[in-house]
Formats: structure tokens, C-alpha cells, sequence
């Protein structure tokens, strides 16, 4: 018995360090996080908090007074209202809008850019020819700074830019996009702001390409290597057995790294909610852009108007959703027997 304690002992004597690192680092944080969130304040030492609590919302303006007549209304209450007060007025620190991008972004991700890299890995991983060179090649945009990426793209989707002049150079200007216009909407027939307010839609799948871009490379190499883990044996039985190339993928290949397909579709979905300095070099430049994630906000909150309660408030959101869609995920991979990882 005495043993026994001992060999613990020394167990939670070597995790100790790596634990208080996590705690400190991790742990804490948010919990920090959660705390500065219930309150108001701009000064980053926090002498001038005002307790306003996860919601106040007890007048019919969606406000609360102090006794000096000052708006207490909580940070998740004005993240949360699309309007003002007067009831028309559009909220600036609504960040519903900002959602939206992050899960639409979640979304392509998934289902655009995680099948694209699966297909890339399954033809790689099957030995063709200088697949090496082509894996080097598909990963150097992963080794490129973000910023210097969203500088790159943003100067593609320049009006001026590339884009526009190769779309010019091959007989495509603003009158492709006549047929859809309907003769109310400004912003139509398109004028190649790839970017510009009023061209939302057009700027999130301008955004998105470079995140393809970017990370298709990333979550290809994780599925390439997994490709490669298969047992050999194991192909050969199914090839001697008359399966085809497309059966051998579907019934062997994928459910093999069905562990790595996990954790590319939480890379995926949790890197989309967190998603930042792309969006901040392509978009950051206008106090409205077309294209808005939460990190954004967090970042205008924090750093430019000294709101550090509602930038923690951001936070808290941002790691409440990836906590639950990494479990949701993890759920849905979720073979029987297994547990919850």
C-alpha cells in the first residue's frame, strides 16, 4: 500500500509542473476572461469597473441607469442587439453579423476545403509519381505569414488589381454580371470591388479563397500521412478480393483515419471562429467592412476604443463555441464503445 502512494506520489510530483503551466496559461485566463466580462471599464488596470452582469435588460430602451444616470447594460446585451435603443439604428457592436461570417466560413471549410484536401491525400498517398514535390508544393502556403498573405490577396482583388485585369485581358468586364442585376441595387452591375462595402457577398467568397489557399495544404499533408499509415496487407486483400480504387477508399481508407478526418474538421471549424489577421489585412482598413469576424471586433473593442469588458466578452463567446463544436464533432465521430475524448 505504501508502495502504492508512493509510485502516485511521484506521478503528480512530475505532472505538477506541466499542470500549474497549464492552469496558469490556460486555466486562468479564462476564468479572467469570464470575470472582466461582467463588468465595463477602460482603463486596462481596471480602476474605473463598473458592474453590469450578463444581463440587465429591464427597460423597454434595452437599458439600465446607475444612480448618476449612466448606461449599465450588459456587454452580452449589446453584443447580442442588432439595434439601438431608438429601435432602428443599426448596432456597431452587434455581433451577430460576425457569427454568421465565422460559421459560413466553418462551413466552407468543412465541406469545401476538407473533401478537396482528402482527395489530394488519397491520390498522393497511392505513390504517384514525384508526390513529394507535389506535397512541397501544396504545403508552402502553410510556411507563408498570414499577413503577408492577406496583403498578397488584397492586392489581387485590387480594382486595379491583377484579377481584374486578367478578367479585362480575356473579354470579362462589369456587363457579365448585367443579367442578375435588377435595376434597384447600387451595388449592381458588378464594378470588380471585390472587397468594397456593399459587395458582401462577393467579399466573404473572395476571403474564403485565400483561406483555401492557404490551409488546403495543411489538412492534406495530416490525411496524406494517415493514407500512408494503412496497412499495406490490408490493401492487397481488398485489391485480391476484386474491390475497386473508389471501394477501397470508402470502405478501408477513410474509416482508417477517420481520427485524423476528426481533427481536421476541428482544426477547420474552431480555426473559422478564430480566424483574425487574414480578415484584419484584406478588411481592416475600413471602420465598416464588408467582411467582419469576432476577432475583429475583439481586436477594435481591446485595442482601439478601450472597451476591454465587451473585447472579454467576445472572448468568452469565441471559447464557449469552439468548446461545443469541438464537442459536437467530437460526438459525431463517435464510433460505439469509444469515449468522448
Amino acid at each position: 500500500m505504501n508502495r502504492n502512494w508512493t509510485y502516485r506520489l511521484h506521478i503528480f510530483l512530475f505532472l505538477l509542473p506541466a499542470l500549474a503551466l497549464f492552469c496558469t496559461i490556460l486555466i486562468a485566463p479564462i476564468f479572467i476572461s469570464f470575470r472582466d466580462s461582467l463588468y465595463t471599464f477602460s482603463n486596462f488596470t481596471g480602476s474605473d469597473k463598473v458592474y453590469v452582469g450578463v444581463s440587465n435588460k429591464t427597460q423597454l430602451d434595452g437599458t439600465e441607469l446607475d444612480e448618476d444616470g449612466n448606461d449599465i447594460e450588459s456587454n452580452y446585451d449589446k453584443l447580442f442587439s442588432k439595434y439601438l435603443s431608438d429601435g432602428t439604428s443599426k448596432n456597431p457592436k452587434y455581433i451577430g453579423d460576425a457569427l454568421i461570417t465565422a460559421f459560413i466560413l466553418a462551413v466552407l471549410s468543412t465541406f469545401i476545403q476538407l473533401p478537396l484536401a482528402l482527395a489530394i491525400a488519397l491520390c498522393l498517398g497511392k505513390g504517384i509519381r514525384g508526390e513529394r514535390t507535389y506535397l512541397t508544393i501544396f504545403f508552402m502556403p502553410v510556411l507563408i505569414s498570414t499577413v503577408i498573405i492577406g496583403q498578397l490577396w488584397f492586392k489581387i482583388y485590387d480594382p486595379k488589381g491583377v484579377l481584374n485585369a486578367g478578367l479585362q485581358a480575356i473579354g470579362i468586364d462589369k456587363t457579365i454580371f448585367q443579367w442578375i442585376w435588377d435595376g434597384t441595387n447600387s451595388a449592381w452591375p458588378f464594378t470588380g470591388q471585390w472587397l468594397a462595402k456593399g459587395f458582401g457577398n462577393t467579399a466573404l467568397i473572395a476571403s474564403f479563397i485565400p483561406v483555401l489557399w492557404q490551409y488546403i495544404g495543411y489538412h492534406a499533408l495530416l490525411m496524406y500521412a494517415g493514407v500512408k499509415g494503412v496497412p499495406a496487407d490490408l490493401l492487397e486483400a481488398a485489391r485480391l478480393d476484386g474491390c475497386t480504387e473508389g471501394q477501397i477508399n470508402r470502405h478501408i481508407i477513410i474509416p482508417y483515419i477517420k481520427p485524423i478526418l476528426r481533427v481536421s474538421v476541428i482544426f477547420a471549424v474552431t480555426g473559422s471562429l478564430k480566424s483574425f489577421d487574414l480578415f484584419q489585412t484584406m478588411f481592416g482598413r475600413d471602420n465598416d467592412p464588408a467582411v467582419s469576424v469576432p476577432s475583429m471586433l475583439l481586436y477594435r473593442f481591446t485595442s482601439l476604443s478601450n472597451e476591454y469588458g465587451m473585447g472579454s466578452a467576445v472572448a468568452v463567446i469565441l471559447i464557449v463555441l469552439c468548446f461545443v463544436f469541438a464537442l459536437l464533432i467530437n460526438l459525431i465521430f463517435k464510433n460505439k464503445g469509444d469515449k468522448v475524448a
